[in-house]
């Protein structure tokens, strides 16, 4: 004897097995808008600091190395290179500032007395977005 089935005893889903499937796509879900959130952070940062990086230029002068935790203005660092007679430039260039830090430079030695030395100096830039040049000097070549 075969067994029929009625229409209205089809085989279907059970609550349970549709509520663990809908857990399971729920924590997918979220899953994938943290490291969404987590990409979105990272690229508001990089884009920032790249539009950030422009202006640092404005305080990378041949005296930055003597501003060790100072904080100087654009304006401050620019106006014995360049004559700004601008009011609304002078302003935007009084608004741009950075906090100076300094560590102390790296030496390199040769091994040979008659090698290259050089000096590495680095130059911290502090802002919301900080960031970090280098001042290298090679001698003896």
């Amino acid at each position: 004897m075969s067994q029929k089935y009625s229409p209205l005893l089809r085989p279907a889903f059970t609550i349970i097995e549709i509520l663990i499937s809908v857990i399971i796509i729920s924590f997918s879900i979220v899953y994938v808008l943290q490291i969404h959130s987590q990409n979105h952070q990272h690229i508001v940062y990089i884009t920032e600091r790249n539009k950030l990086s422009l202006q640092d230029s404005l305080f990378l002068t041949d005296d930055a190395l003597k501003y060790h935790k100072d904080k100087k203005t654009a304006y401050e660092m620019l106006h014995t290179y360049f004559r700004v007679e601008d009011p609304k430039s002078i302003e935007i260039l009084k608004k741009t500032q950075r906090t100076f830090f300094i560590p102390e430079p790296v030496h390199l030695n040769s091994d040979d007395e008659n090698g290259p030395s050089a000096i590495i100096e680095e130059i911290k830039l502090k802002d919301t977005y900080s960031s970090s040049y280098f001042h290298f000097k090679i001698k003896g070549l």
